[in-house]
């Protein structure tokens, strides 16, 4: 069972820490861009080439400290297909260092597209008498406010080793806008847990998470711990770490009273921490190593 997998290597590395790689052009170390500029020119394909350089080396700076990374597919295909080329080769390099690798999808779909993308993510894409995967992964992160008509065709490869993560609470400040809206006796974050749970019949692990989790931010302690409370059989990923606000003492109510059952989620604060050193981003490597082991 995947969730499984996600505690253990959370366990073995003694981090519950997952790592978001969500490169933007804007930020990233002149010599990478400069670099992909000469060799591609001014166009999106050196942008991807950059994504792809900075992302590698993040990862590579990262695989004995980080146990998960989440790779945000809207970054990546903002550029275009050669960004979405980018990002398969980022989440194959990902899972062959050994990370657990969510893919942040971020969306729904229904029908046969819902089924076609989970056969990308989960499963196979039959061509002919050849069979792909382009983005294999072990658990996606996803919109859930389609219903069940979207999530059952992730959700029915839970069963052989997979996971989905339901969007309940997100940790951007208009959030409230949508999520805190009630919906009879319940606000919506707690109808998408509610669900999330009702979802999740059977696909308990061993260590009693189901492969059915939800994401829920940091930047609202008292929604986290009420979350927690009532919902202890939820694994939890909780963004908002570090450049959205929260630390530490917030994100501390997403585990359970043994330290399990949640992953914090960072992503600026690593990826770019060499900013906060007044270097060129020579040293990008070491410095979102030092901000990874800080955190």
């Amino acid at each position: 069972m995947a969730v499984d997998v996600l505690q253990a290597k959370i366990r073995k590395l003694k981090n519950p820490t997952m790592v978001c790689i969500c490169p933007t052009i804007r930020e990233l170390p002149l010599h990478i861009k400069e670099d992909a500029r000469h060799q591609y020119g001014q166009t999106l394909r050196a942008a991807a080439e950059a994504y792809k350089t900075f992302s590698f080396g993040i990862l590579d700076a990262l695989k004995d400290t980080v146990p998960a990374v989440s790779v945000i597919s809207g970054a990546f295909s903002a550029l275009g297909a050669d960004g979405v080329a980018a990002m398969q080769e980022v989440l194959s390099y990902a899972a062959s260092l050994g990370y657990y690798v969510l893919l942040d999808l971020m969306r729904a779909d229904l029908g046969t597209t819902a089924e076609d993308l989970a056969n990308a993510c989960f499963g196979k894409i039959q061509v002919g008498e050849e069979s792909f995967t382009p983005y294999a992964c072990d658990g996606v992160l996803m919109s859930g406010f389609l219903g069940s008509d979207a999530v059952k065709p992730f959700a029915e490869f839970c069963r052989e080793g997979k996971n989905v993560f339901i969007v309940a609470r997100s940790s951007n400040k208009s959030a409230r806008e949508v999520q805190d809206l009630l919906s009879g006796d319940r606000v919506v974050y707690q109808v998408m847990a509610d669900l999330a749970m009702r979802w999740s019949t059977g696909l308990f692990g061993t260590n009693g998470y189901s492969e059915i989790g939800i994401a829920v931010g940091a930047t609202n302690r008292p929604v986290l711990e009420t979350l927690r409370r009532k919902y202890d059989r939820l694994f939890f990923l909780v963004p908002g770490y570090g450049a959205q606000g929260a630390g530490a003492k917030d994100a501390q109510f997403a585990f359970d009273r043994m330290g399990h059952g949640a992953a914090i989620m960072a992503g600026r604060s690593i990826l770019y921490a060499f900013r906060k050193q007044d270097g060129d981003g020579q040293d990008y490597q070491q410095a979102a190593l030092q901000a990874a082991e800080k955190m």
